[in-house]
């Protein structure tokens, strides 16, 4: 009979990655009271919500990176992608375009990006680092010359739909750019883990060649997750243009240090076939969580930058040390149905 009892807690615990899961999330608790202590204005209503609102496009580029390591690659055009998006839909709208319009064409170009980085990955066998590390030059180059090699002006009132849509505004008490967070990670997640497509991603993750023996269409996949990467950092990109009111060509700038912060500390593996989406939106939390405590604790800049990077280190070694002692190099059969 006890055995049957703590049967449930077992399965829970047996789910892959929810051990880390578990660990960072008492991490996240523990530093957000320490930095509640340290400064009673941590905890206020006030802070709170823009503290959500901090962590919402880190969340969002989370989700785009950890769908493409889970796959086993990585993204490291996802910042310049931001920023391509942020100009060009900026520029767009300096020039007397449609909102509208401006958010369809922004998003066409940032998804051909995604498209690229998948083709090249999956179809002509570029090592993940340089397809997009190529990408990642490009998608600057064209947020730079998207106005001639300078910041755009205000988007002005006709746009202030937008910047109320993207970042301003509120619904049930919540600003939109929650909303838009959480939205989009309830439908990545449930692709994720409830669809075929998500389990052809964590298949080619976890064994290529098996997967592809299974008849999972490979290119397809690592296509679905490049894409998914370029459309989340398109919407980033909108949520940085609405924010400021302009575009600014640095934008995005480390946000791919950002994005594997977000995943790796939630405990996505950067060997591929392995972690839950939900733990993005713990990784996501503490980086917000460090980022706004250390700011009010009166922390540099470049202080908040290498703990974050310290704290991304470990969590990739943790990963590398933990799948080698229980043999995940070894060769596995994977079977997709």
């Amino acid at each position: 009979m006890e055995r049957e009892k703590r049967n449930p807690l077992k399965k829970f615990l047996a789910i892959r990655g929810i051990g880390q899961i578990v660990t960072v999330t008492i991490g996240l608790i523990v530093l957000y009271v320490v930095f509640g202590i340290m400064n009673p204005v941590f905890f206020s209503s006030r802070n709170i919500a823009n503290l959500l609102r901090q962590i919402a496009p880190i969340l969002l580029i989370g989700i785009g990176q950890s769908y493409v390591l889970i796959t086993g690659n990585i993204d490291l055009s996802i910042g310049s992608v931001v920023g391509m998006s942020c100009m060009i839909s900026a520029t767009m709208m300096t020039k007397g375009v449609s909102p509208i319009i401006a958010v369809i064409v922004t998003m066409i170009c940032c998804l051909a990006v995604g498209l690229a980085n998948g083709l090249l990955v999956s179809f002509a066998k570029l090592p993940p680092f340089i397809a997009t590390l190529g990408t990642m030059t490009i998608a600057r180059g064209i947020a730079q010359i998207a106005n001639n090699n300078y910041n755009t002006d205000s988007i002005g009132e006709a746009a202030q739909g937008f910047r109320d849509f993207f970042y301003y505004g509120r619904t049930m008490g919540l600003y939109n750019t929650i909303w838009i967070a959480a939205i989009l990670w309830l439908l990545f997640n449930f692709i994720l883990n409830r669809t075929k497509s998500g389990r052809h991603i964590y298949a080619i993750g976890s064994n290529l060649e098996a997967a592809r023996l299974s008849g999972v269409n490979v290119i397809s996949a690592t296509n679905k997750a490049y894409l998914v990467s370029a459309f989340v950092s398109c919407v980033v990109g909108l949520i940085t243009s609405a924010t400021s009111g302009m575009g600014t060509m640095d934008a995005g700038n480390s946000y791919e240090l950002y994005a594997v912060a977000a995943s790796v500390i939630g405990g996505i593996s950067t060997l591929g076939g392995q972690g839950l989406l939900f733990g993005t939106v713990i990784g996501a939390s503490i980086w917000g969580v460090l980022q706004n405590g250390l700011q009010f604790a009166g922390a540099p800049v470049a202080i908040r930058n290498i703990v974050i990077g310290v704290i991304v280190v470990v969590s990739v070694l943790l990963d590398v040390i933990v799948r080698s002692g229980k043999g995940s190099f070894k060769k596995k059969s994977v079977v997709v149905k």
